[in-house]
């Protein structure tokens, strides 16, 4: 079992999921938080699976745990936790900015 292509696909499926509850469930800043937090989620989604074809499984997981950690400080303030959760979302940033250079790297070695 490829354990990137099933957390990949999740991902996918957790960021509708926020998507659709940011549109129809939501309010303030919620809605905000989620349409991020589900934009972010999905496009890293796409890129872990891209990742995983490409063999590069390093980029792939850095793409899988930033996602979630970005996203998920986002959903749980969405859902009434400390805005403090905030300070976290830059850390799940930084694993995108890596996994995108990696995946940059893993073509440029061919």
């Amino acid at each position: 079992m490829n354990w990137l292509l099933v957390l990949a696909a999740l991902s996918g499926a957790m960021a509708v999921a926020a998507g659709a509850f940011g549109a129809h469930g939501a309010s303030g800043d919620a809605v905000e938080w989620l349409k991020t937090g589900g934009h972010y989620q999905l496009i890293h989604a796409v890129a872990a699976l891209v990742a995983a074809q490409m063999r590069a499984t390093g980029a792939g997981w850095c793409f899988v745990v930033g996602g979630a950690v970005f996203a998920g400080s986002l959903y749980l303030m969405a859902l009434g936790l400390p805005r403090w959760l905030g300070a976290v979302t830059p850390i799940g940033g930084l694993l995108l900015i890596i996994g995108w250079l990696w995946l940059a790297w893993t073509a440029l070695r061919g």
